[in-house]
């Protein structure tokens, strides 16, 4: 069995985080693209309306006022609730952990110019 060290190797890597921050922000952009495509299919929604209630619904915003009327949109939607908490919060935490690292690497070499 690896050692814990050898895997905080592998996720501290910048390569590692670009690629798993890219894979996520792909993932996210499916999931909305997918979730607009069957929303318009399923409830005969515009694209607008349809990408509408995919990001409001994948962010768990939940306006409720568009709500799937058929059986098979509702089944649908529970499953991509489930998908979206999941992939739409693993990008927004890759994306601010992103975002602080940046800015911890700019405040660092202030810093060190400033020494």
């Amino acid at each position: 069995m690896a050692d814990n060290t050898d895997i905080s190797k592998v996720t501290d890597d910048p390569s590692f985080q670009r690629r798993t921050y890219w894979a996520l922000a792909a993932s996210a952009v499916l999931l909305l693209a997918a979730g607009t495509m069957i929303f318009s299919v399923l409830e005969d929604w515009s694209i607008v309306d349809s990408l509408y209630f995919s990001v409001v619904t994948a962010t768990t915003v939940g306006f409720g006022d568009l709500t799937p009327s058929t059986d098979g949109a509702k089944l649908f939607t529970i499953v991509y609730i489930i998908s979206g908490i999941s992939i739409i919060g693993k990008f927004l935490d890759a994306r601010f952990k992103k975002h602080a690292h940046a800015r911890t690497t700019r405040l660092t070499q202030a810093q060190q110019s400033n020494s």
